[in-house]
């Protein structure tokens, strides 16, 4: 008889075997009916007239809402800053990018919607269109929001440390200008939302969202619902987000509104074609950056000057990406003196979110190019440049006010070069370029925070603005444990996984810490605000899970231990802090064979709370928070730690271009991570390897383009390329360094976005250094054949 397979993780058994419980799988209200939506053609428009009425009419339709119905029931959404650009769920009195919603059509049927929905007539009025963040920050450029009187949203420039003196006394001043590309993660799964406008004056929605929290009180702002009238629901299983869904919460406030008008629930399903059209993307970015720099290599002042267009909308948890990263702004050196400029733009394209690695691959873009120039403009190593410039002792505290816990950045550049084998790549380079071709060896080292802290938001609003009282701050995560009569564990978990493996790691952290198998303990990870333990920080982005939601679970199960312990000390007449758990037992811990069962000291607490100890309360249901004290608001001089820990991840990248058409084949890939306590081996190597293969996607295939007029032109798979398991037939060698954090319980870090940081610009090294011969500068992404071709022209005529 066959083995029967046991799946390593406890989600997978579902999800393999079709029984996984997806939105569209779900049916949650009877009557609910189904929307389409009807969006814009044009990229800048005034909308002239809306008329609803021939789609009103149409057999099967319960009701159609335009712009009118949107300004006379919902508010603008409460944006991060004070910029005049106020946001709706539909374009109102223009249209802004092309996709952007205009009416919605709810039906007894998707198909019935679709055909109602083609008789909506728009009657534009064409605008002028502004596609690029440089053309945006021009004075003459057309404006996307009058009222503003710019198309700049937010500017700030902060100066910490002896700036224009390390300029002044440099060996070197090494500058360099460089784009980072648009692009998305493109889930499985599009987004989908079923939303109910109670008789009450409540919603009830359910939407495959998964974060950040605090765009629950963003929805009830437009709404304007106190937050606890907006009932939330997300299933366990969401088919891949990266950050990408995010942006779903206008379409469950325009769902809400729809079920309104309709009287019935509502649900809507994204199809692919909207979903590249307009959901969401990560922020593309035009940055200068230049180092004061000594005869020796060590950089001693940095200088940025960040542009981020946030499309259409500053739509939030906008202009995160700007300032996500914004105490790790150094990277890994010890770099004293920083002076940043941070600017978001809007342009006629779909608005922009998180995307896994959210500002981190932007900032690491300019900040290793530019190290590679460092290199060459003092003669040096690559790798001799960045190992002079590494932090080496820990805690070690950036200019901006970010505290890296700690780490051994040395050992894990070590580490990588050794598992590179670089002699033999230096080798194999010097014999493709003997036979006329190209082979160049890229590397990228990038600190990788996770556990953010939401306060960083706050600095696009100047400190003078920022009303006493009214900080925001924290990484908190709610955790709720609790035990039944039978001594079976239930961990109840807010943290919205989109298929990380939260529930597998929570089982064995919450079994570990009260010593039992782990089949005796569940995970649920349905979430539901009405019910779920959760707070605005809540959610599955930044690399959260980890360091927080693992943190909060140690705590909840460790004063459930000391719970049990009491119980099993009265039935064994033993001082409980004599006593261990261990084994599915609480036993002696001199003497084991005095031990009473886990479920018996449980039970007891149950069925006779009369015998328990003085003062030991009668539960067995313990909610913990984990806030911790290192993370707060940032200070009056905009200084701040935006996020509790910071990993670190050493990349080399070797590439091979073809002479005659220019293909880059990538040959071998070293990748080094220190993410703390490693929970679980595989699911750690699987959020490395999930990185790697978004980060090779921004790299070498996918863009969101959009002609001059505003007109996207990759609005399908066939001019939107991602990657596939071709492409990543690739020679891969990972490996791990150890740094336990001393701020979480475990010592844990995030490590679900270091290689989507760091990969882009060790490949872009990689190329540059393969066309050095040829004088080639590398300056943006995506780098493929056509690109490179366009180059080469250009440098020989």
């Amino acid at each position: 008889m066959a083995e029967r397979w046991t799946p390593a993780r406890t989600e997978d058994a579902a999800l393999v075997s079709g029984q996984g419980r997806f939105l569209d799988d779900m049916d949650p209200l009877p009557g609910t009916l189904v929307a389409a939506v009807v969006r814009s053609t044009q990229p800048h428009a005034r909308l002239r007239s809306v008329d609803l009425s021939r789609a009103r009419a149409h057999p099967g339709v319960a009701a159609v809402i335009g712009p009118d119905e949107v300004l006379a029931a919902l508010r603008p959404f409460p944006l991060s800053t004070g910029a005049v650009m106020p946001y709706y769920p539909t374009g109102t009195d223009k249209v802004r990018f092309v996709g952007e919603p205009i009416a919605v059509v709810v039906a007894t049927d998707r198909y019935t919607a679709e055909d109602a929905a083609e008789l909506v007539t728009v009657d534009y009025e064409p605008l002028h269109t502004v596609v690029h963040p440089r053309a945006a920050l021009e004075p003459d450029s057309p404006l996307l929001h009058e009222d503003a009187g710019s198309n700049v949203a937010t500017d700030r420039t902060f100066s910490f440390g002896p700036v224009e003196e390390a300029f002044a006394n440099a060996a070197h001043v090494v500058e360099g200008e460089y784009d980072f590309p648009r692009y998305s993660s493109v889930p499985m799964e599009c987004y989908s939302v079923i939303a109910h406008w109670e008789d009450t004056g409540g919603v009830e929605a359910w939407a495959n969202f998964h974060g950040p929290f605090t765009m629950v009180p963003v929805m009830a702002g437009a709404l304007g619902l106190p937050t606890s009238r907006i009932r939330l629901h997300v299933p366990a299983d969401i088919g891949g987000s990266f950050g990408i869904k995010a942006g779903i919460y206008p379409y469950v406030v325009l769902m809400a509104l729809a079920s309104k008008h309709a009287g019935t629930p509502v649900r809507w399903t994204e199809d692919r074609v909207e979903h590249l059209l307009a959901s969401s993307a990560g922020a593309d970015r035009v940055m200068r950056f230049a180092a004061a720099v000594d005869a020796d290599g060590t950089v001693t002042a940095l200088k940025t000057d960040l542009v981020d267009n946030v499309g259409a909308y500053l739509r939030p948890p906008e202009p995160s990406t700007l300032y996500r990263c914004y105490g790790n702004i150094t990277g890994p050196y010890a770099i004293d003196a920083v002076e940043i400029r941070a600017r978001a733009v809007v342009t006629n394209q779909m608005p922009v979110g998180l995307n896994r690695g959210f500002g981190g691959q932007q900032l690491y873009f300019g900040l290793e190019r530019l190290m590679d120039a460092v290199a060459d403009a003092t003669g040096r190593d690559v790798l001799e440049v960045r190992r002079r410039n590494l932090v080496g002792s820990f805690p070690h505290e950036t200019p901006t006010g970010g505290v890296y816990d700690s780490g051994d950045y040395a050992a894990a550049v070590d580490l990588a070069v050794k598992n590179a084998d670089m002699d033999e790549l230096r080798a194999r380079q010097d014999e493709v370029r003997a036979e006329g071709g190209y082979y160049g060896v890229g590397v990228g080292l990038v600190v990788d925070p996770s556990g953010t802290n939401i306060g960083y938001v706050g600095l696009a609003t100047p400190s003078e603005q920022r009303k006493p009282g009214r900080d925001k701050s924290g990484s908190t995560e709610h955790v709720r444990v609790s035990v039944d009569m039978q001594g079976l564990v239930t961990v109840l978990l807010g943290s919205v996984p989109q298929g990380q493996g939260h529930a597998t790691v929570a089982r064995s952290v919450a079994a570990a810490r009260l010593g039992l198998p782990e089949e005796q303990v569940r995970v649920v990870v349905d979430m539901d605000t009405a019910t779920t333990p959760w707070t605005v920080t809540s959610g599955s982005y930044s690399s959260r899970f980890a360091p927080l939601v693992t943190s909060a679970v140690v705590e909840a199960a460790d004063r459930i231990a000391a719970t049990v312990r009491a119980a099993a000390s009265a039935m064994l007449e033993l001082p409980a802090d004599e006593l261990e758990l261990a084994d599915g037992l609480v036993r002696h811990r001199g003497d084991p064979d005095r031990a009473v069962r886990f479920r018996h000291a449980a039970g007891l607490v149950h069925w006779d709370p009369g015998a328990l100890p003085a003062g030991t309360p009668a539960r067995l249901y313990e909610e913990a928070a984990f806030t911790p004290a290192e993370v707060k608001a940032a200070t009056r001089d905009d200084r701040i730690n935006s996020s509790l820990c910071y990993g670190f991840v050493a990349e080399i990248v070797a590439v091979r271009i073809d002479p005659d058409t220019l293909e880059i084949t990538i040959d071998r890939v070293s990748s080094v991570h220190d993410a703390g306590t490693v929970l679980n081996q595989q699911l750690l190597d699987g959020q490395v390897h999930g990185a790697l293969t978004h980060a090779l996607g921004g790299a070498m295939y996918e863009e969101f383009t959009y002609a001059e007029s505003g007109q996207p032109t990759a609005g399908t798979f066939l001019d939107y390329l991602c990657p596939t398991t071709a492409e990543t037939d690739y020679e891969l060698r990972t490996d791990h360094v150890v740094s336990p954090s001393p701020l979480t319980p475990l010592g844990a870090k995030g490590c679900g976005e270091g290689s989507s940081m760091s990969f882009p610009v060790a490949f872009a090294n990689a190329v540059a250094d393969a066309l050095r011969p040829a004088g080639v500068p590398i300056t943006r992404l995506p780098l493929h054949g056509d690109v490179l071709h366009r180059l080469l022209d250009t440098k020989e005529s």
